[in-house]
């Protein structure tokens, strides 16, 4: 996963929006400059709500398809307003009278520093197989020069797969619908969880139809079996170093050894193949002086930003992992489920057995296109949760 919570999950309320999209003259915030330019925020930002674009460059055309790497307004958990960029991925072809649906990918952990980034080296964003538009964000603080992400949080992460929904909508030439849909893995299945829980309230002029979590990073206060302590040691290293630009309790020196903070240097100048490296021997040794899952603030903090344990009545949810996975253990996934079904949702459940932490996306992705194709046509979901309640008495 190379996914841990651990910034506040305070929000204030976004203002009311029209049902309507806002569409925007693109020209007019057609980007001219060079690519690194694009990622310095305008200072102040320019007056607007959540989702409105503040620039657009085309980046590619492929297969029928137009993408734009885009800068959109969010808000993060401190109720600030905040610049988050990402890629925008559309048909050139006739929308239906509706428009097109939007499927909105958390990505996976690539690290905490601007560099980072998806958007400035991917050429689309994925589709997951289903034909619409098609977005995914970099997330708060990955993307923009001189920021630093907030990792795992859940407000974060939810807010900005949630907005760039409404960004996509700005866009004339997408046609994007009021429809959409969230998917991620890993660090995007906590992502895409977040935004599950989040869209009612953030966004109440989209309709959320399904989601989908893969693999999803949660329950990030625990320790399991296996490569398990590594994984997380790394990972709650992450949150504690992200955090502390929004939550200045979160310094990380009350709670990392003196070796532990002069590794995580690594955090601001490599991406997740330097960190791992530069960590797992960190992390072997021991890299707390007091453990922040067992500790205050970090504690709660961890545990504000969780997720899985808040229904959305008609929603549905894909909950898939595989069996070999040692990032996100099958055991942490199994627990995962059980949250989530006591919660009350409605989820359709798949253990794969010999699937990797990786290989689970190859494994689920027919999987993954027939149930947003049915959940986006209407179809009555699968509930997996009575059987599984049942069995574990």
């Amino acid at each position: 996963m190379l996914a841990t919570a651990a910034t506040g999950c305070s929000s204030s309320a976004p203002a009311a929006r029209s049902p309507e999209p806002t569409t925007t003259t693109t020209s007019s915030l057609a980007w001219a400059g060079t690519d690194d330019g694009f990622y310095e925020v305008p200072d102040p930002l320019p007056p607007g709500e959540p989702g409105d674009l503040l620039r657009v460059q085309r980046v590619g055309e492929a297969d029928g398809h137009i993408t734009e790497r885009v800068m959109y307004r969010t808000v993060d958990a401190t109720g600030a307003d905040r610049a988050a960029t990402g890629l925008i991925t559309y048909p050139e072809a006739s929308p239906p009278a509706d428009g097109w649906p939007v499927v909105s990918t958390a990505h996976g952990t690539t690290g905490i520093a601007a560099p980072c980034a998806p958007s400035r080296t991917v050429a689309a964003a994925p589709g997951w197989g289903v034909d619409g538009v098609w977005a995914m964000t970099d997330y708060i603080g990955l993307g923009p020069v001189g920021e630093r992400h907030a990792y795992l949080s859940k407000v974060d992460e939810g807010n900005a797969v949630i907005d760039i929904v409404r960004a996509s909508r700005q866009l004339p030439a997408a046609h994007a619908g009021d429809r959409w849909v969230a998917v991620g893995h890993s660090q995007g299945g906590h992502g895409a969880l977040a935004a599950h829980e989040l869209a009612a309230e953030h966004a109440p002029e989209l309709r959320l139809v399904a989601t989908v979590a893969l693999a999803p990073a949660a329950l990030l206060d625990r320790v399991y079996g296996g490569i398990d302590p590594i994984v997380t040691t790394i990972l709650t290293m992450m949150g504690a170093y992200g955090a502390q630009d929004e939550v200045p309790a979160m310094d990380p020196g009350r709670y990392l050894t003196d070796d532990a903070l002069q590794a995580a240097a690594v955090f601001d100048t490599g991406c997740l193949g330097e960190i791992t490296e530069a960590l797992i021997p960190v992390a072997a040794a021991g890299a707390f002086t007091a453990d922040p899952r067992d500790t205050e603030p970090a504690r709660s903090l961890i545990l504000d930003n969780d997720v899985g344990s808040v229904a959305v009545d008609g929603v549905p949810l894909l909950l898939a992992s595989g069996t070999d996975d040692d990032r996100v253990v099958i055991d942490r996934f199994r627990d995962t489920v059980d949250r989530v079904c006591r919660s009350g949702q409605v989820a359709e459940v798949e253990v794969v057995p010999g699937a990797t932490h990786d290989s689970i996306i190859g494994a689920m992705a027919d999987r993954v296109a027939t149930f947003l194709e049915g959940a986006l046509a209407g179809e009555a979901p699968q509930d997996d949760c009575p059987d599984l309640l049942a069995a574990a008495g």
